[in-house]
């Protein structure tokens, strides 16, 4: 076969250029260009370079490395150079690793040379740049170059998904894309079988079998696999929400709930169920979703053996167990279990009622209030007795029904002893005791 040059396989990103991605973009860089070298190596192309890592390290392009102020961080390479380094650093280690890749010392030697690549060379490339930006004056060594660029002025997006229309800047994007909708997921675990449909979330999985974490937060010392998950954890305390909805201005912590966020005002759901056609604005929720028909709860409890269908549930029955309340609130101190429930409670404090009705224009602060209310106008009544067929708008209205057939009466006055089957009506009675006092 023919041999490819370095530059036949990358795309070229300046760092302004750099600096416009997102975390996710990056990374979804660095999956392309790795995936594209490690294809053409695996069908037998040969390399023009004799040292393709060197020519990594020596290229000015994949990061300039400029002095910057006390205190600053120095611009990092590119994410290709990073992976592709790290990856043949791993290869190395691999071939020459006699003992137990899973040891603490293999562990540690990855992440050296992950932070190595970082440090090495700083050459300037000289070479003329004949192909120049109208808009902006920049400057490119190949003419493929230039026209990517011109995307960021102009917003062109080529590469449309036949799905769902979403339109990417490279093919190879569109490539990944369309895994969201086969469901394909080439990246597997070695050690758990949990597959991923990207390359840098299978790295980032892998770190939960090493059990080494090295991120600690300042406030609360929880730790975490790496600085990304403490970045998100850390807005747990600071209330930072730098994620902006173009259309509400409702602000989030995460991108990843800014973006489904998003689907409320468009109204998208591309994910279905197979089984019962029932559509998602995202595909995670499609996953759990699943396993109410299939009864799969992999996520185990060990302490009482329970078993959920998401890790967030497990997460929080344990502090069931712990009595762990992480979440406070910074007007009243009260402290909850779940972030959900404090962002409730803050309702409480700032009057906010987001869920709006479209009929008659009520409002509310919590979803399930609004679902509720919306049966007045639909008279659904989902919850039906299975004793007697009485039906109820609520399942709260019903779990009080079913107690006239079991003749529970939980509500116990703790002065005479009489019982009830509401809360109320268990109030109500306490009046009674003390009106003698009054």
């Amino acid at each position: 076969m023919d041999a490819l040059a370095f530059d036949d396989v990358h795309v070229h990103f300046t760092r302004e250029e750099w600096s416009l991605l997102d975390p996710s973009q990056k990374r979804l860089y660095k999956d392309v260009m790795l995936e594209n070298y490690r294809n053409l190596t695996t069908i037998g192309y040969n390399w023009k370079d004799h040292n393709i890592e060197e020519h990594c390290q020596n290229d000015r392009r994949y990061g300039r490395h400029e002095r910057t102020p006390a205190g600053e961080k120095p611009y990092e390479y590119t994410q290709w150079d990073k992976a592709f380094k790290y990856h043949s650093h791993l290869q190395k280690l691999e071939r020459n690793q006699t003992g137990d890749k899973n040891s603490e010392v293999f562990q540690h030697s990855k992440v050296l040379a992950c932070q190595s690549t970082l440090q090495r060379n700083k050459r300037t490339d000289t070479r003329e740049k004949p192909y120049k930006c109208n808009e902006c004056d920049k400057a490119f060594l190949k003419l493929k170059y230039l026209r990517v660029h011109e995307r960021t002025h102009s917003g062109k997006k080529p590469y449309e998904c036949n799905q769902c229309g979403k339109a990417f800047l490279h093919l190879n994007y569109l490539r990944i894309h369309e895994r969201t909708h086969t469901g394909e997921k080439p990246y597997q675990c070695n050690q758990c079988g949990k597959a991923f449909t990207q390359r840098s979330h299978l790295q980032s999985h892998k770190v939960v079998h090493t059990g080494v974490r090295p991120y600690i937060c300042n406030q609360c010392n929880k730790a975490y696999p790496q600085q990304n998950y403490l970045r998100k954890h850390e807005r747990t305390h600071t209330g930072e929400k730098p994620y902006i909805c173009n259309q509400c201005n409702k602000a989030f912590s995460h991108q990843s709930n800014l973006r489904i966020h998003e689907k409320t005002h468009t109204g998208e759901k591309p994910y279905k169920c197979n089984q019962c056609d029932k559509a998602f604005s995202h595909q995670s929720n499609l996953h759990i979703h699943e396993r109410t028909h299939t009864g799969e709860k992999p996520y185990k409890c060990n302490q009482c053996d329970k078993a959920f269908a998401h890790l967030k549930y497990l997460r929080a029955h344990e502090r069931t167990h712990t009595q762990e309340k992480p979440y406070k609130c910074n007007q009243c101190g009260k402290a909850f279990l779940h972030l959900s429930c404090l962002r409730v409670h803050e309702r409480t404090h700032t009057g906010e009622k987001p869920y709006k009705c479209n009929q008659c224009d009520k409002a509310f602060a919590q979803l399930k209030y609004l679902r509720a209310h919306e049966r007045i106008h639909t008279q659904e009544k989902p919850y039906k007795c299975n004793q007697c067929g009485k039906a109820f708008l609520l399942l709260s209205c019903l779990r009080v029904h079913e107690r006239t057939h079991t003749g529970e009466k939980p509500y116990k006055c703790d002065q005479c002893g009489k019982a009830f089957t509401q809360r109320s009506h268990l109030k109500t009675h306490k009046v009674i005791h003390t009106r003698g006092r009054l």
